[in-house]
């Protein structure tokens, strides 16, 4: 990018850790993305001088709109302050936000090329993709996850439907009743900022406060009962029907998998 204070541009890819898959569901392609990237940029300013910098994307991950995704612009140590930095953040960002577009772009139609799922009926249909799982309207034990099947108008009716998923934790009750109500084991399985207000009542953001909730009833080791949301939904009670799939996959993979894998309550010890 270029500018009156002289130019920018992104040298290297110095730290890319994540991963990127599609699974295959009821003849529907369900893509899943997390990035963790660190890019290195040069900038000169127009009477020469050369200063260096990095380009931090913690989330780019299918639970975030592109839009969402946060961007740190910041200048190497030592260097001191220039007006490049501010080129970089305003308009160096704008370009990088469009490389993403691209990559998620390519990633659902190139990956997809050539790819026939069969049917139940032993035909054979196109894939048709779809964008990542995002979670539901949370009421929950620690072992289920349910969303009430109710619609609300906002225009037009947008339909509801409930969802029911049960998993097995090796773990005390009182463990796992923790992990769902301490901010720092709700972060260290989620990988994301979170606050949380562990009281009747409380309120809670999770994952950079793409998720939103309040904490209903809380009976220690026993039960926890939530309302939680995806804030890209439409402003409906209950779980969007076109999100029941997706939400499905969501909270097997971020949720339950997440947690298992961090704590290790899916490991079996003899």
């Amino acid at each position: 990018v270029e500018g009156e204070e002289g130019a920018c541009e992104v040298t290297e890819v110095s730290k890319l850790d994540g991963e990127a898959s599609i699974n295959n569901r009821k003849g529907k392609l369900i893509f899943f993305y997390e990035w963790a990237i660190k890019l290195a940029w040069t900038g000169t300013s127009k009477t020469g001088v050369k200063y260096k910098g990095y380009v931090e994307i913690p989330n780019l991950s299918d639970e975030n709109d592109i839009d969402e995704v946060e961007i740190h612009v910041s200048l190497a140590k030592d260097e001191p302050d220039t007006n490049l930095k501010t080129l970089m953040k305003q308009e160096g960002t704008k370009k990088i936000r469009d490389a993403m577009k691209t990559y998620i772009s390519t990633l659902k139609t190139e990956f997809t090329q050539g790819m026939i799922l069969p049917t139940v009926n032993g035909e054979h249909m196109e894939t048709t993709p779809q964008v990542a799982p995002k979670a539901e309207d949370r009421k929950t034990a620690a072992s289920s996850s349910t969303a009430t099947s109710q619609s609300k108008s906002i225009g037009v009716k947008i339909p509801t439907c409930k969802i029911s998923l049960k998993d097995t934790f090796l773990t005390s009750p009182e463990e796992l009743y923790r992990v769902f109500i301490t901010q720092e084991m709700v972060q260290a399985f989620t990988h994301a900022q979170a606050a949380l207000e562990a009281d009747k009542g409380g309120k809670f953001q999770l994952l950079d406060g793409s998720v939103t909730g309040e904490f209903v009833d809380l009976v220690p080791e026993k039960q926890l009962v939530m309302k939680w949301r995806f804030k890209s939904w439409p402003a409906v009670k209950g779980l969007p029907a076109s999100e029941e799939e997706r939400t499905k996959q969501g909270w097997q993979r971020y949720y339950f998998e997440g947690i298992k894998q961090t704590f290790g309550y899916g490991a079996r010890l003899f």
